[in-house]
């Protein structure tokens, strides 16, 4: 008899905040997390692997949540000399943070691949979730400006995603494959959840693992999406521009149409209760609720409506 359990698709704050209010209100052991690993950088020498690690924090309680990454308590000390020597100290390293990022590359410097140091971390760190990166081959994900092509993560932190954008690349596609687990994962899931992450640069670059789109199709009736956007804008970050570039509507309509050959239900904000027929006639049952988790009660009461849902 299989276990009973959820899987998730993540990346960024917004899905550390739904998975937040998730842990708090069901057993973490029953919580599978596929994260993007698409704003996977090295720097200073050092492999990083953002998403991996917000979730991570979030779900070892001990992320700086005004912020929404890091460490709290966090300190600098390390950075404010790294940055006499590189140009790359616009990407904030605290003491603690880079401490993960110095295990990380020395257990990838031994052979163990992503997904066996993700576990090791988060075992060490005191998660009981599982945390599972989308692919175990590197993958980065560029965007093309009229200054240069950068790196996401420059992208989004020194260039505060103000630069036209021109064109977006994922480097990696043609080998990164699904891990036999995850697929397994897929089929054997209770019910999926694509957390309200960017579309386009989290949840997207999941999807370009050869394999996994394939696997959702196959079992859309149990996939739940949340939206990102209400009532026309990203809760925070660049969605809004990628979703331009890409000809989306940026709206819970554009979400929902690049999702739609996968997904089978989609909760849209309170606030866009007007577009609900329109995404209904997608073929994808619509619910309505208040997705703004401002607070912890918010988070909670977003993720006991979300594993409601009767499929």
């Amino acid at each position: 008899m299989v276990e009973k359990f959820f899987l998730l698709l993540a990346g960024g704050v917004g899905a550390a905040k739904f998975i937040k209010g998730l842990a708090s209100i069901i057993n973490q052991k029953l919580l599978k997390i596929i994260v993007n690993t698409g704003d996977d950088i090295e720097l200073f020498g050092l492999k990083i692997c953002p998403d991996l690690d917000i979730i991570t924090y979030t779900l070892a309680d001990c992320i700086d949540e005004e912020k929404g990454w890091g460490f709290k308590d966090e300190t600098f000390n390390c950075l404010s000399i790294l940055k006499k020597f590189y140009s790359t100290g616009w990407f904030n390293a605290g003491d603690k943070d880079l401490a993960i990022h110095i295990y990380r590359t020395d257990l990838w410097k031994q052979g163990y691949k992503k997904d066996e140091i993700t576990k090791r971390i988060s075992e060490k760190l005191g998660v009981h979730a599982e945390i599972i990166p989308m692919c175990n081959e590197p993958f980065e994900t560029y965007i093309k400006t009229p200054k240069k092509s950068m790196h996401f993560e420059e992208y989004y932190i020194k260039e505060c995603c103000e630069p036209e954008i021109l064109d977006i690349t994922f480097r990696g596609t043609g080998k990164a494959r699904a891990t036999k687990k995850v697929l397994e994962l897929i089929k054997n899931a209770e019910r999926i959840i694509i957390c309200p992450s960017n579309p386009l640069v989290s949840i997207g670059t999941i999807l370009q693992v050869q394999g996994i789109r394939e696997a959702l199709i196959n079992v859309k009736n149990k996939v739940i999406g949340i939206s990102p956007i209400i009532h026309g804008m990203a809760v925070k970050g660049p969605a809004g521009q990628l979703m331009k570039f890409f000809n989306l509507d940026i709206s819970c309509i554009g979400v929902a149409r690049f999702y739609r050959d996968f997904l089978g239900h989609f909760i849209i904000d309170d606030r866009d209760r007007i577009l609900k027929s329109k995404v209904e006639k997608m073929g994808i049952k619509t619910y309505c609720f208040d997705t703004m988790m401002i607070n912890q009660t918010k988070k909670e009461n977003l993720a006991r409506f979300v594993i409601d849902i009767q499929i």
